[in-house]
């Protein structure tokens, strides 16, 4: 009987834990690992050029392709009858090596026309140039790529299979990387010095203007793209007392964007320093005043650093959030503002390539991860302390 009450209380439990289990399931879990392969995974070239790979092994990379290299590939071209997969083909190598569009058109359009074609550079010169054998040999002997992540962080290969950084000019996911991480530290430490002194007078007040200043802190809009405008309210309002003779440019520019993210952001700051400064007596301060310290001084010694653990737990929160922000830079901000989440978006619906977008997703994955793996440390060594 026991065991039976044993089994019956575990089913119990599994039939409880079970959607949830399955929503993590397929909401998180299969959509992450779905994206991880995505961005290792290249599977076009090695289904469309199945006798090439072969053919260029042992090839020196450095010079034009045996003639036995050219004749498989021309066999592997003219066996494509999917003109999906064809395309899908010219897109992965063009990605690699730029002028495969024209070039494999052109190539098709000869190979339909002699199908024992055995020399490719009379169809256009540049199947002479070894890199262009190279990203074709690249792209078919293997499915599994770290093309995608390298160029991620603007990082490639050379012939020789070394990682070098890619050629000026070619990508900028770098330099969007470290804009985003900028940004979203200049919004980090915005929302501190607001939410901080807010949270404490939230923190020092009861009742209704609690609550008052709490729901205020909630309130969300989408009329920044409004307010910031030429003739929006902030500058209609600073031409009108005579702060200033004309617009500022508020909109279209990373200040734009810094003071929108910070709007929307400030509750994941004050919430988190609001719950901790209520766990904290509040005769503190005045047992600091009657030992003869100033209140600012009082505020240096006592109250900042008890409400430190939710300063760094909201900075934490604001932080990964603004990681990942997209619809606020794409509003607000100018071409040199947008963050790395405008990219992957491009990746993904513009330039149809999944596996950059998967492969710019880890990268932001990753630094999401590395950022709570040092607040989880931090967290563990204040507690031992």
């Amino acid at each position: 009987m026991k065991q039976r009450s044993r089994f019956l209380q575990h089913a119990k439990s599994f039939v409880l834990i079970a959607p949830l289990a399955l929503f993590l399931l397929f909401f998180f879990v299969v959509p992450l690992g779905t994206m991880m392969k995505t961005a290792v995974s290249d599977p076009v070239a090695s289904r469309a050029l199945p006798t090439v790979a072969a053919a260029l092994d042992g090839w020196d990379r450095s010079s034009a392709p045996p003639v036995e290299a050219q004749r498989a590939l021309v066999v592997d071209i003219h066996g494509i009858q999917d003109d999906e997969l064809f395309g899908d083909l010219v897109r992965r190598l063009n990605s690699a090596k730029s002028g495969f569009r024209t070039l494999m058109s052109k190539t098709r359009t000869a190979v339909a026309d002699d199908p024992s074609l055995g020399d490719l550079t009379s169809v256009d010169r540049r199947w002479n140039d070894p890199a262009f054998w190279i990203a074709v040999q690249d792209a078919a002997s293997s499915p599994v790529t770290d093309r995608n992540l390298l160029a991620a962080v603007d990082l490639t290969r050379d012939k020789n299979g070394n990682v070098v950084d890619a050629p000026a000019g070619t990508s900028a996911n770098r330099e969007t990387l470290l804009r985003t991480i900028v940004m979203a530290g200049m919004v980090t430490v915005c929302t501190v010095l607001i939410g901080l002194p807010f949270a404490m007078v939230a923190a020092s007040t009861t009742g209704w203007r609690r609550q008052l200043l709490l729901g205020a802190v909630l309130v969300r809009t989408a009329a920044w793209y409004i307010i910031l405008q030429d003739n929006g309210l902030i500058n209609m309002t600073l031409q009108a007392i005579g702060l200033t003779d004309g617009p500022l440019p508020l909109i279209f520019n990373r200040l734009g964007v810094v003071i929108a993210m910070t709007h929307v952001l400030l509750p994941f700051m004050v919430l988190p320093i609001f719950s901790v400064l209520i766990g904290i007596p509040k005769n503190l301060m005045p047992a600091a005043a009657s030992l003869g310290a100033s209140p600012f001084r009082s505020f240096l010694s006592v109250l900042l650093p008890l409400s430190m653990r939710g300063v760094v737990s909201g900075s934490l929160l604001v932080f990964m959030s603004a990681l990942g922000y997209y619809i606020t830079p794409a509003l607000i901000g100018g071409a040199k503002d947008q963050m790395i989440s405008a990219v992957i978006a491009y990746y993904a619906t513009g330039a149809a390539n999944w596996g950059m977008a998967g492969a710019l997703g880890i990268v932001l994955l990753t630094a999401t991860i590395i950022l709570y793996v040092v607040y989880l440390r931090l967290s563990s060594e204040e507690a031992r302390a």
